[in-house]
């Protein structure tokens, strides 16, 4: 039997992902990492979400933002998401919840995705990614709306409200901020 080295069985095991899912890899700006439902409705709600306005979740996972501002806030919700198979998983989720005239995802990058319909944007994100992002915030995004980050700040900003929540063993934070108020 053939005995390989552990840098040459990871570059094998690369070998078989999809080129596809590699290349969404490298454009990812985070790893799915699903935010635990209280979070979900603690991030809403810190947002003021109100019913009939527009939320974006920026790397929207398996869509449980989606589903939960629609079903609770009565909210029109978008996801913009870069893998195939969470983009699947989140719309499933919105056509199993019956939200589908209320919710949906565009299957993209978010750094290529207007945002100037948003009243409310989501994002759990790396705090580098958070920075990457933040000018088309500022470009996009009309005074009043509302950005609410999952345990990531945004650099540069200030929140105008910070929160902790336990929740899965561990403290989380949700930071707050207000375009034109930072």
């Amino acid at each position: 039997m053939l005995q390989v080295g552990p840098v040459f069985s990871l570059v094998l095991s690369a070998a078989v992902v999809p080129l596809s899912a590699q290349t969404d890899h490298l454009k990812s700006l985070a790893p799915f990492v699903p935010s635990p439902q209280p979070i979900v409705e603690r991030m809403l709600d810190a947002a003021s979400l109100k019913p009939g306005e527009t939320v974006f979740d920026l790397g929207c996972g398996d869509g449980r933002i989606l589903v939960t501002a629609a079903r609770k806030f009565r909210a029109k919700a978008v996801g913009v998401e870069l893998s195939g198979r969470l983009v699947d998983q989140a719309k499933t989720a919105i056509r199993d919840s019956k939200v589908e005239d209320m919710a949906s995802v565009i299957h993209g990058n978010l750094l290529d995705v207007d945002l100037s319909s948003a009243d409310v944007v989501t994002l759990y994100l790396l705090t580098e990614s958070n920075a990457k992002l933040r000018p088309r915030l500022e470009k996009y995004l009309k005074p009043g709306a509302r950005v609410v980050s999952h345990d990531f700040e945004i650099k540069g900003w200030k929140p105008v409200r910070v929160e902790e929540v336990a929740a899965h063993r561990r403290a989380h934070k949700i930071y707050v901020y207000q375009i034109g108020k930072n």
